[in-house]
């Protein structure tokens, strides 16, 4: 089987992405194959990246607090590209109020500023084996 491909992105205004690098690291460390796009990043760029690179994940990283607007608007620009199968992944500091509509919108899951290293790799291993094959 081929090594799950995953792209990192920091969507919005968000200055930060030590977590974002951090993950990153961990999940190429686990042998999957990382791209990260960079900090200020708008939803056409990292739906357009993620298309382009074909891969299996698309992990946004949010701090700003804009994950309410900007999370529909890559759903939407994923389901317009015809990726469909690929996996929306959340993470960052989420209020855990916002987890379930994040999750109704079309994100496979979210995953909180708290949640280690090892518990990452594991969880996108369990949704890309759950998926659908393509």
């Amino acid at each position: 089987m081929s090594s799950i491909r995953v792209l990192i992105a920091k969507v919005g205004l968000d200055g930060h992405d030590r977590g974002a690098k951090i993950v990153a690291r961990c999940l190429r460390d686990a042998g999957m194959d990382v791209v990260y796009t960079g900090l200020h990043r708008t939803p056409e760029e990292v739906v357009t990246a993620a298309v382009q690179e074909d891969v299996d994940v698309l992990g946004i990283s949010l701090l700003s607090g804009a994950h309410m607007t900007l999370i529909p608007r890559v759903v939407e620009l994923m389901q317009a590209a015809g990726a469909g199968d690929m996996l929306l992944v959340v993470g960052g500091v989420i209020p855990d109020e916002d987890v379930p509509a994040l999750r109704a919108l079309g994100a496979a899951d979210v995953l909180l500023q708290d949640t280690p290293p090892d518990a990452i790799v594991a969880r996108v291993r369990e949704l890309v084996a759950a998926r659908q094959p393509r």
